[in-house]
């Protein structure tokens, strides 16, 4: 049976909530990830075309709290604000998805919902903002549903469900409701992946890779002039697409060999290889366009150049944007900071990077 039919047979059986007087309180942290595997195209209902992999980050996070009680009107309530102040497009964007998801939550339709939602970064820097607000909101969803119904009293069914209900809200949140590294859809590694929902990628504790490190090199802070949302949708007639399918599955196993074998220099192509081709796909869709900037290049070739004069572990990777992910490990740190002190931050807006690295996944806070 898969999630979908599993969630929607819990569904029926959860019925509504029992009448309650009091307000009631939920918060989550939720921080963001990077993809060193790509996902790029989707089916319908947020099924990935192909498979990814990130590493969830540590100080760059969403934070969701909310506030529920209890109305006898068979309709969802809801106030939400973003940093403080009502944020009407924001508002919008969540109550459609809460009331897409409604088939999965019917006490919803029972609450009135007071929303609050913050960020450790700014909104527009170039960090999948969208992955941790989703994954961070989905959290205090499965939240409420165990303090309702109790329901999802064990940990590994309230996180899988959290990344499916994530997943639907963004692609990428499926990865952030788990710490360390991730996978996002079926694919021959871990044998419980799934479209529907991210699962957990487990290596030794002593595996250097445990240890990245993660400098996001802001080089724009403007919005993007092509939503991700557009992009994915390109994909559906872009002439590349079965190829990139095939691509991201080779790379996927590639990089697990990497990883397993801690091959420094394979790990270093693979996710530099899939930073590219991202935006390949993008000059390649029709009409083509470019997100990347002069700065951007300009921090890949230092990159490249500190690489080759130092012979040190250091890498690129790229979201949907012009803005860099600088990856290295944590022995490292002294000379890799120095060298984005002395080189990139001059190719940064405002002189503006985030020092981030590997994280251990959510949090909860209320």
């Amino acid at each position: 049976m898969s999630l979908k039919e599993t969630y929607l047979k819990n569904a029926s059986e959860l019925g509504q909530p029992g009448q309650f007087s009091e307000t009631r309180y939920v918060g989550w942290r939720s921080p963001s990830n990077i993809a060193l595997i790509k996902y790029w195209g989707k089916k319908a209902n947020q099924i990935p075309q192909n498979p990814s992999f990130s590493f969830t980050l540590s100080k760059s996070f969403t934070e969701t709290t909310t506030e529920y009680s209890w109305h006898s009107e068979n309709n969802l309530k809801l106030d939400f604000s973003f940093e403080g102040k009502i944020n009407g497009l924001f508002a919008q964007k969540v109550e459609d998805y809460l009331r897409s998801i409604t088939c999965y939550l019917p006490f919803l339709t029972h609450l009135y919902l007071k929303i609050e939602s913050s960020n450790s970064f700014p909104h527009s820097s170039g960090i999948a903002s969208s992955a941790s607000s989703m994954s961070a909101l989905a959290l205090c969803l499965v939240e409420m549903e165990n303090d309702l119904f109790h329901s999802l009293r064990d940990p590994e069914d309230f996180y899988r469900k959290a990344s499916f209900l994530a997943r639907l809200g963004s692609g990428s949140a499926a990865r952030s409701v788990y710490g360390g590294f991730v996978v996002w859809g079926k694919d021959g590694i871990e044998k419980d992946s799934t479209d529907e929902a991210g699962v957990s990628y487990k290596v030794i504790s002593n595996n250097t890779f445990l240890s990245l490190k993660d400098a996001i090199l802001v080089t724009s802070l403007k919005e993007k002039k092509v939503s991700s949302s557009k992009g994915h949708g390109m994909m559906n007639v872009h002439p590349y697409s079965e190829a990139r399918v095939q691509q991201a599955n080779s790379n996927l196993k590639a990089l697990n060999a990497a990883i397993l074998s801690e091959n420094d220099q394979n790990f270093i192509s693979i996710i530099e290889n899939e930073a590219l081709s991202l935006h390949a796909l993008m000059l390649s869709s029709d009409p083509g366009y470019n997100l990347l900037n002069h700065n951007t290049w300009q921090i890949i070739n230092q990159i490249r150049d500190f690489r080759k004069r130092t012979g040190l572990f250091i890498a690129f990777s790229l979201d949907a944007g012009p803005n860099v992910h600088l990856i290295y490990k944590q022995q490292n740190s002294d000379t890799i900071e120095k060298f984005i002190q002395e080189k990139l931050v001059n190719y940064c807006e405002n002189g503006y990077w985030i020092d981030d690295k590997i994280g251990s996944g959510p949090v909860k806070i209320k």
